[in-house]
């Protein structure tokens, strides 16, 4: 009888907050308080899917999820934002019938990372993906070390662990463990010998704290890696992107599934992976999946194309206080090699608390736009000014730089412009301000 209630009111409580506007977490605050072990009561469906880490979830869950959907599968999956405990428990128990049984064939999740103990106390994922650990959001998330303990907490016997072998911090995870499977990419033609990254997280052995060596980089500390003292290195890999041809946009995993890419850029080309490995591992056909994901467009509005004044635009979110995913959306557009103008945003650095922390604009590549491609680079926001002092530490000709801290007159300055292309770079706390204000297509 309890555990119908507390589901009764759940789903009131979800419906009545849609109606109204509210997030998707509430029900399940309601929930857990009312019942706080309901979740372990819960009976799941026969694959139950899990994806952590600092940079990929939600493309990642969203790519599975649409291609379990294509086969016919009844996929639950929760929303962004709802990737806290509160937000999962909503989504399971909305989607349960009164007994606590889950009217699905798969439950997809996005877990936020530094929660992953809290959501997997009571169940346990059966496949559980983790993407990356970067520096991310050092306010509330601290060192990657420390989020990477409770990660490490989240883990279960009972779960297939699906790791990135490239990232020296994530394999730890697989250490003397057999339910664990490794994804990664091969050497490429962007592969750097040497770190190009402001800083290097991956100067030391996350086991032995010895220094580490490298045959090559994919970016940052994401490599071919080996420690020589006590033996931690990158694994063998069961799925392996082994060309990634960015110019042309195509990917090939295992030598033999050519996968297109409808974003040209490494991040997506791991999240398509992972995304990859999930789904084989569930007995999905792989041809059916690199079909399903080739030309895939997520709909997640990470990248929005949009009109400003007379020029074309990209809109590509990368996370505030995350220095690897803004240096990705850099390094995408200076690869697309098109005369341009960027505008970086600044304004509010979080849209979960509040911060004027910005430390990690420094830890972020912003040299990587003396590119002969760029022809402008616009400084947005309320935190513009400490954009300028960063930018005042490259060799990026003042000249090519326009400061303008209200978002509004920027948008009509720019407007008046004309660059064949226009590229913005911003966070999800940011980006309302500026979609609002120009033509999305």
């Amino acid at each position: 009888m309890r555990m119908f209630f507390t589901i009764l009111i759940c789903k009131l409580a979800y419906f009545f907050g849609h109606l109204i506007g509210r997030g998707s977490s509430l029900p399940g605050e309601i929930a857990l308080k009312m019942y706080p072990d309901i979740l372990s009561k819960i009976k799941l469906p026969e694959f139950v899917i899990a994806v952590t880490g600092s940079n990929g979830k939600t493309s990642t869950v969203e790519m599975i999820t649409h291609i379990l959907t294509s086969q016919g599968k009844k996929v639950v999956t929760n929303k962004e934002g709802s990737n806290l405990d509160a937000g999962i428990a909503a989504a399971l128990l909305y989607n349960c019938t009164f007994g606590g049984k889950m009217k699905a064939d798969a439950l997809v999740l996005e877990s936020d990372e530094r929660f992953s103990k809290r959501t997997f106390k009571h169940f346990a994922p059966t496949h559980y993906a983790v993407t990356n650990l970067y520096r991310d959001q050092l306010t509330r998330n601290a060192h990657p070390e420390w989020v990477y303990e409770y990660i490490r907490e989240s883990v279960s016997d009972s779960s297939t662990l699906i790791l990135n072998a490239d990232d020296p911090l994530i394999s730890m995870l697989g250490k003397d463990r057999e339910n664990v499977v490794w994804f990664g990419m091969d050497k490429q033609t962007f592969s750097t010998e040497e770190n190009t990254a402001v800083y290097d997280d991956g100067a030391f052995c996350p086991a032995c704290k010895s220094r580490m060596n490298y045959s090559y980089r994919h970016f940052n500390h994401i490599g071919d890696y080996s420690c020589e003292k006590c033996g931690h290195k990158k694994q063998a890999t069961r799925f392996t992107v082994t060309e990634a041809d960015l110019k042309n946009g195509i990917i090939t995993i295992n030598n033999e599934r050519r996968i297109r890419l409808s974003f040209k850029s490494i991040y997506n080309v791991y999240n398509i992976l992972t995304c990859f490995a999930v789904c084989s591992l569930i007995g999905i056909d792989e041809e059916k999946i690199a079909k399903e994901i080739s030309d895939y467009v997520l709909k997640n509005g990470r990248v929005v194309e949009y009109y400003l004044g007379t020029s074309d635009g990209t809109f590509l979110i990368s996370k505030h206080e995350n220095s690897v995913s803004y240096d990705q959306s850099i390094r995408y557009l200076v690869g697309q090699n098109i005369p341009c103008g960027v505008i970086i945003i600044v304004d509010a650095v979080s849209r979960r608390y509040s911060t004027g922390e910005v430390s990690w604009l420094w830890d972020i590549d912003f040299e990587l736009l003396n590119a002969d491609c760029v022809d402008h680079i616009y400084l947005l926001g309320a935190h513009a000014g400490d954009l300028e002092t960063r930018f005042s530490y490259t060799d990026i000709l003042p000249e090519k730089i326009t400061v303008i801290p209200d978002i509004d007159e920027a948008v009509d300055v720019i407007a008046e412009k004309k660059h064949a292309k226009l590229y913005t770079i911003t966070c999800f706390s940011d980006k309302a301000k500026f979609l609002s204000k120009v033509k999305v297509k």
